[in-house]
């Protein structure tokens, strides 16, 4: 638990940052930084969406998996990682600059 400790802290100090959410399998938040309303409301959305690009990249070419995906909006960069057991969710602001 200290590693996950450790990665959040990692990741958050990370410029532009707005929230971190790492969801099971079932799409519960099992931590997060965010409130739990919007923790909650990103990790069903954000699992449905993995579920199903998981789904698309295994039809195309059945040897391949899906590794991460970023989406772009005006307001929020929302990067995901999915693992075998879990995943991490990470919603920063689109225009700041990273190191």
């Amino acid at each position: 638990m200290a590693e996950v400790e450790e990665c959040i802290k990692r990741i958050s100090s990370h410029k532009g940052v707005q929230g971190i959410v790492i969801v099971n399998n079932e799409g519960i938040p099992i931590r997060s930084t965010l409130d739990n309303k919007e923790g909650n409301k990103y990790a069903g959305l954000i699992s449905h969406l993995a579920t199903k690009a998981r789904s698309i990249i295994t039809e195309l070419d059945p040897t391949n998996e899906l590794k991460f995906f970023r989406i772009r909006s005006n307001k929020h960069e929302i990067m995901v990682s999915p693992d075998k057991d879990y995943l991490l969710i990470v919603i920063q602001d689109p225009d700041s600059q990273q190191t």
